[in-house]
């Protein structure tokens, strides 16, 4: 549990994603995009660079002055599958929408039926009349957890209160999209421990690089040292003809400083890699690869370059079609 206290001045660091993306580029090659004629700097380490953004997100809104507290969500569902990486949680954002005559602490409980697991419970903030503060909610799924649906609850002090069904399921039940990787397993050749780069991200459905360094997008462990990879399984034999990848990309750290620039994408077919698609020289946030038909039960990211001076990999997201 976390009691999040914060001011319009400061609030506490932790993940949250919302972001747009660069639209996907030609099969099997990189939208180039000249670099700014300045220097590129090299890229801190990870340790360094910070997450991308407050837990408590507050912005400006309109009061009518009636004094409600009334509790918003971004979805009017939560999908939660079975299963999957402990380090990868279902997420959705919350919020209050304050309709107060005077500033003042906006507070809800958050409730959610067991045996899942919330990453808070209490949202909190100070807010300026008409003001709305959201944040991301992160809810675990523990092993043996029954299918069905389950209650998520935000209860504010002003007694209004709002309840999100959580749809508790395997996999292989996910609406995926036509997205084979979503959700499936996903091993990497290493992870850096120096923040929060899980391998199982590049498989969360979240295409967003604002959740850098803080649970959404993997980084690995060895810098200047390719190649470096990210298998994702399929859960069984698949047709597959596209892969989509998405880098690390932001206006602080865009793509063609400190995204991926070269990389080959395998297929296991028969137990054995094939390479059907070859990225080189890329400088985009989002690269689709096209490819012959083939039917594998896996797929891979085989790393050989970066954009940057430390040259690590970092992969936001990885769709297979």
């Amino acid at each position: 549990m976390r009691h999040l206290t914060a001011a319009l001045a400061a609030t506490t660091t932790l993940v949250t994603a919302a972001a747009a993306l660069t639209a996907p580029a030609q099969a099997g090659t990189a939208a180039l995009t000249p670099p700014p004629s300045s220097p590129s700097p090299a890229l801190p380490s990870p340790a360094s660079e910070p997450p991308s953004s407050a837990s408590v997100k507050v912005r400006p809104g309109t009061s009518k002055g009636t004094g409600a507290l009334t509790p918003i969500a971004g979805a009017d569902r939560l999908v939660a599958p079975l299963g999957v990486d402990p380090a990868c949680p279902a997420r959705i954002d919350i919020g209050l929408r304050s309709d107060a005559k005077k500033a003042g602490y906006a507070t809800a409980a958050i409730e959610v039926d067991k045996p899942l697991t919330a990453s808070r419970a209490m949202l909190t903030s100070y807010l300026p009349p008409g003001y709305e503060l959201s944040a991301k909610l992160l809810v675990a799924v523990p092993p043996g957890t029954a299918e069905g649906t389950y209650g998520l609850r935000l209860r504010t002090t002003t007694k209004r209160s709002l309840e999100v069904p959580v749809e508790v399921m395997t996999v292989d039940r996910l609406d995926n999209g036509g997205n084979f990787a979503l959700r499936r397993p996903v091993t990497a050749s290493s992870q850096h421990t120096n923040a929060n780069y899980p391998p199982c991200s590049v498989a969360d459905g979240d295409r967003s690089s604002n959740g850098w360094a803080g649970g959404n997008g993997w980084n690995d462990a060895t810098a200047r040292a390719f190649p470096d990879t990210v298998a994702i399984a399929l859960g069984g034999a698949r047709q597959i003809s596209r892969v989509d990848l998405y880098t690390l990309d932001t206006e602080r750290y865009p793509a063609y400083r400190y995204g991926v620039r070269d990389w080959d994408v395998q297929a296991q077919v028969g137990g054995q890699w094939q390479t059907v698609a070859q990225v080189r020289g890329n400088t985009a946030g989002t690269v689709r690869s096209d490819f012959a038909p083939v039917t594998a039960d896996a797929v891979r990211v085989v790393a050989l370059a970066s954009n940057g001076a430390n040259d690590y990999t970092r992969i936001i997201e990885v769709e297979v079609r």
